[in-house]
């Protein structure tokens, strides 16, 4: 007999599927066993907080956010829509931990179960420090936070921006600071200073004042003061967001931040290019106190008027000591004053006997200028005149003494002539401007000479020798003299 197999009885164990007798229960596909399962959990836990460390955050590029949450014993999936996302007010980060609410739902596609987040907070003040404390060092590990890139503040500002809330008390402080200690053009930017969308406020309005332009219809201003009263790490939270510290430390005007009290700290305080611990302090820090502006200037004048007068005064002083020790113009004058009148009473003495003396004189050649004697004088050198005669004797013997200096002369000429020597074989070496040569480097210099010889003339360079020649013309013989005769019955005559 053939084996039957112990299951033969069992309808559920045939090869095709057959209903059981009394089942009326049809079997479920799995769409709809996943949409029971979804209405389940979802029915059940329709509204949930858990508490966990978030871990794997990642944002989409549609602006959703997908994470898990976890803790030591189990995993959950998440994903918070971006509607909800936008309303974060910190920045989701893995490490962190968070109190999420929102409703359970399932996931057909992978058939697990997940969060649909629609609110997440970080799980309390020691979180959000861990959370600061991360950011932190995030941000300074940039550089962000480096000392060398803080400037001075202007010491002048013409125009000082103000990002704060216009309706909190911050702003009234520092105006009524700034009118008491020196009046200034205050730009305020109004935005939220705690809240959703703050913190994305407060960085478009510092980048706003960085952008104005220096001509524009809003004065630019020289210095910005980013303000808030005091309040929780969970109030001043906007201010330690990573897109206001950004936005401080890249602002091309000089910051100062006053967030709080001088016991709270920001991330927008390690920054700013200074940081002061109330709003009040920061306008205090913008602008000095007029009066005492006032002051100074005026010691310094003071000090200028001083300076400026106090050569003259010690000049004084010592021309003063040193007229004192002058002697007395009388005495000074006194011994020329005597020489001078000594002097005159002689002259005047002198005087009167030159005059005597010139009048005797006169009186004495008074007779000698009588006329019967002139007239004698006169007839005597015309009779001496009319004797004299001029010897040729004498006129030959001086022209024969010139004629000997003459001829003379001429010998020295006749040695002394530079083209002398050329009837002896020497020549005479000229440059193209007609200058004698005397060296071999002045040659060497020319692009031409020309050597005179007792024939003629020869031009030469220093590439070789010009055919220019010139014959020298015969020497013109000279006529001697004639010989001048002494005619002893002519008078001498000088033509």
């Amino acid at each position: 007999m053939p084996e039957v197999p112990p299951y033969a009885d069992d309808p559920s164990a045939g090869l095709v599927a057959k209903g059981a007798p009394g089942d009326n229960a049809a079997p479920l596909s799995i769409t709809e066993i996943s949409a029971l399962l979804k209405r389940t959990v979802e029915d059940r836990f329709g509204f949930v907080r858990v508490r966990g460390e978030l871990s794997g955050v990642k944002r989409a590029a549609s602006g959703h956010l997908y994470l898990a949450l976890k803790d030591e014993g189990a995993r959950l999936d998440g994903v918070m829509w971006r509607g909800q996302v936008q309303r974060l007010g910190f920045r989701p980060e893995d490490g962190i931990e968070v109190v999420a609410t929102g409703k359970l739902t399932t996931y057909p596609g992978r058939s697990n179960y997940q969060i649909v987040v629609e609110r997440m907070e970080i799980a309390g003040e020691g979180a959000l420090l861990a959370l600061l404390a991360k950011t932190k060092a995030r941000l300074e590990a940039e550089g962000l936070f480096d000392p060398r890139r803080k400037r001075a503040l202007p010491f002048l500002p013409r125009t000082i921006g103000v990002v704060t809330s216009p309706t909190g008390a911050v702003i009234r402080d520092i105006l009524h600071r700034l009118a008491d200690r020196w009046p200034s053009h205050v730009v305020v930017w109004p935005v939220l200073v705690q809240g959703q969308g703050a913190a994305e406020q407060v960085a478009a309005a510092v980048q706003g004042f960085s952008a104005l332009p220096a001509d524009g219809a809003v004065p630019r201003p020289d210095l910005v003061i980013v303000a808030r009263g005091g309040g929780s790490i969970e109030d001043l939270w906007a201010f330690n967001e990573e897109v206001v510290v950004r936005a401080v430390a890249e602002s091309t005007i000089p910051v100062i931040a006053a967030v709080g009290h001088e016991t709270d700290t920001t991330l927008v305080d390690f920054a700013a290019d200074r940081r002061a611990p109330t709003p009040t302090a920061a306008a205090e820090m913008a602008v000095p106190v007029r009066a005492e502006i006032a002051a100074q200037i005026a010691d310094l004048a003071l000090r200028q008027r001083r300076c400026a007068l106090r050569p003259v005064q010690l000049g004084r002083e010592r021309l003063a000591a040193r007229a004192q020790r002058l002697p007395r113009p009388e005495g000074l004058l006194a011994s020329s004053t005597q020489r001078l009148d000594e002097l005159g009473e002689r002259l005047r003495r002198g005087l009167g006997d030159r005059i005597a003396v010139a009048a005797h004189r006169l009186q004495g050649q008074a007779g000698r200028l009588s006329a019967p004697l002139l007239q004698y004088q006169h007839r005597h050198a015309r009779q001496q005149l009319d004797h004299a005669r001029l010897r040729p004797d004498d006129l030959l013997r001086r022209i024969a003494q010139e004629r000997a200096r003459v001829d003379a002369l001429d010998r020295l000429r006749r040695q002394l002539d530079p083209k002398a020597p050329l009837a002896r074989g020497y020549a005479l070496v000229t440059g193209p401007d007609g200058h004698v040569v005397r060296g071999r480097a002045a040659a060497a210099a020319l692009t031409a000479m020309t050597l005179e010889f007792h024939d003629g003339t020869l031009v030469v360079s220093p590439e070789g020798t010009a055919a220019s020649t010139t014959a020298a013309p015969p020497p013109v013989p000279r006529a001697p003299r004639p010989a001048v005769r002494a005619d002893p019955a002519r008078q001498g005559d000088l033509f």
